[in-house]
């Protein structure tokens, strides 16, 4: 009698989710607690300050006013046109680097990042991205047939590891003809840290080193929180420097709906490609083509209509930033809650520069974030540390936070 039915590439697969884990040990003491007595600091979306998940006006005003047909409808296989130019506009805001650009959609910035393994990953090679990780970068290359390598994000001075960052590079494109390298910046995933433009400027100069003797490098940037990251104009200034690299080194960027415009469910992101050589950017636009139609087929044509509804309508817009903008501060308030307590109070945070999620180092996260149970407090243990979600966690309710977590660092 068979006792598993499953592939054997397949038959391992075991998702182990540590945020939903510690988001149901929350709900139990909610339930046991109440809601008003429980700091909820798993959540990886946006709530306001009585605890309900927040939205964008504008965007709801919008989405309701479409007709039934952009409900309903099949897109295109690549994604609308004018969606894929707004979200190649939205991206750059205004520091477009020169070269030719592609883009195509996907299912949320998770399915940016999938398309982007599936088509420029060797199977058996290694992707390169930092030891502060989003977890499902490892998920995506080990069902892609690949691997993931980590570089040390932080030196001694908490500040971008460019020697780590180097050494990696060197050492994997010694065994490998190509590289994907994963950036998740500005407003990193869980840090909230951000890379400079002297950190940009070094991370360039290591790449065009290996370009030179004819490596090919594909550089993905996760932006999914870059609006949550500052000034919109100021965090995408860094995106000029990708102007006229060698044709060899291919930048790409990870676009998502979710966060900017609090439409977590509606899926809706893309994959944008930047090259200093056409026939690149033809050949991204048919492969990435290809793997749309074996994956999800087609994106939500609803979500798609809603942007650039609201991308092309000038007052629409102004709204929509506006009230954006409002999230913003509340969520880098929060932020600047929890690190200026943790300062005061001797917590070795990581740099938070903006954005959802905040890290604090542990030997042993889970045994910290089980103490923080007793103050009910719910944070997501990671692999080198405990994932504060400043997205989540109401103003009145961050405070103290920092002392609490310190205190269960401490106690054995």
């Amino acid at each position: 009698m068979a006792t598993q039915m499953a592939a054997k590439h397949a038959v391992s697969r075991r998702l182990k989710d540590a945020i939903f884990g510690a988001s149901a040990a929350c709900r139990a003491a909610v339930e046991e607690h109440g809601e008003e007595h429980v700091t909820n600091a798993t959540i990886g979306a946006i709530m306001d300050d009585e605890g309900k998940l927040a939205h964008i006006p504008t965007v709801e005003r919008v989405f309701r006013s479409l007709p039934i047909e952009d409900y309903i409808a099949y897109a295109p296989i690549s994604g609308l046109p004018a969606y894929l130019d707004a979200a190649i506009d939205i991206t750059f805001a205004g520091n477009h680097p020169a070269g030719y650009l592609g883009a195509v959609a996907t299912a949320g910035g998770t399915g940016a990042l999938r398309t982007a393994v599936d088509n420029y990953v060797e199977k058996g090679d290694r992707v390169l991205t930092s030891d502060w990780f989003w977890g499902t970068y490892n998920v995506i290359c080990e069902e892609l047939g690949c691997g993931l390598t980590n570089f040390k994000l932080f030196d001694e001075r908490n500040n971008f590891n460019h020697e780590s960052f180097a050494s990696s590079v060197d050492s994997l494109l010694k065994t490998q003809d190509s590289l994907l390298i994963i950036l998740n910046t500005p407003a990193h995933n869980p840090t909230g840290y951000s890379l400079s433009s002297a950190d940009w400027d070094h991370v360039l100069d290591c790449i065009k080193k290996h370009a030179a003797n004819e490596k090919k490098v594909h550089l993905l940037i996760d932006i999914a929180y870059i609006d949550f990251a500052g000034e919109k104009f100021e965090t995408r200034a860094f995106m000029q420097k990708f102007s006229n690299l060698p044709k060899n080194i291919l930048t790409l960027f990870a676009f998502s709906m979710s966060k900017a415009y609090t439409f977590y469910g509606q899926r809706c992101g893309a994959l944008i490609a930047l090259s200093s050589c056409k026939e690149i950017i033809d050949e991204f636009g048919e492969i990435s083509k290809y793997a749309a139609r074996a994956t999800w087929s087609n994106i939500n044509r609803g979500a798609m209509t809603l942007l650039t509804r609201i991308q092309q309508d000038a007052a629409s817009y102004a709204s929509y930033e506006k009230e954006r903008d409002a999230l913003y501060h509340l969520v880098q308030e929060r932020g600047d809650i929890f690190m200026k307590e943790a300062a005061a109070c001797d917590l070795p945070a990581l740099p938070y520069k903006g954005g959802f999620f905040l890290a604090v180092p542990a030997a042993d996260p889970q045994a910290v974030c089980d103490r923080l149970h007793d103050d009910l407090i719910f944070a997501v243990p990671l692999k080198m540390g405990v994932r504060i979600a400043a997205c989540s966690v109401p103003r009145a309710k961050m405070y103290g936070v920092a002392e609490k977590v310190k205190r269960a660092l401490k106690n054995p």
